[in-house]
């Protein structure tokens, strides 16, 4: 599957093939194999990125971890705090906020 043209919808749809999508950004990408099941891949792609996008994927991923402390380090990197939603809402949140 191709990025070209892909909105969340596509994105979620494409959670059911064993690849992400060609073309995703590093940070969609990471997001793609959190709501896989594997942290660890999520993580390393984003664990030495400096951006404010990935900070924030970085504060999330810490957050599912229960590392709420280091969680919260990667809130203000990213310029953030940490939000009262669930999970599962705060992933739907930062994939519309990467596809958008």
């Amino acid at each position: 599957m191709y990025f070209w043209g892909m909105d969340i919808s596509a994105f979620k749809s494409s959670l059911q093939q064993p690849a992400p999508p060609i073309g995703l950004t590093v940070q969609q990408e990471a997001l793609w194999y959190d709501a896989k099941g594997e942290w660890e891949k999520a993580h390393d792609l984003i664990n030495d990125l400096d951006d404010k996008q990935s900070a924030h994927i970085h504060a999330y991923l810490h957050r599912k971890e229960g590392d709420l402390w280091n969680a919260d380090y990667w809130y203000r990197r990213a310029g953030r705090s940490r939000p009262a939603l669930t999970l599962e809402e705060e992933w739907e949140d930062l994939a519309r906020i990467l596809f958008f």
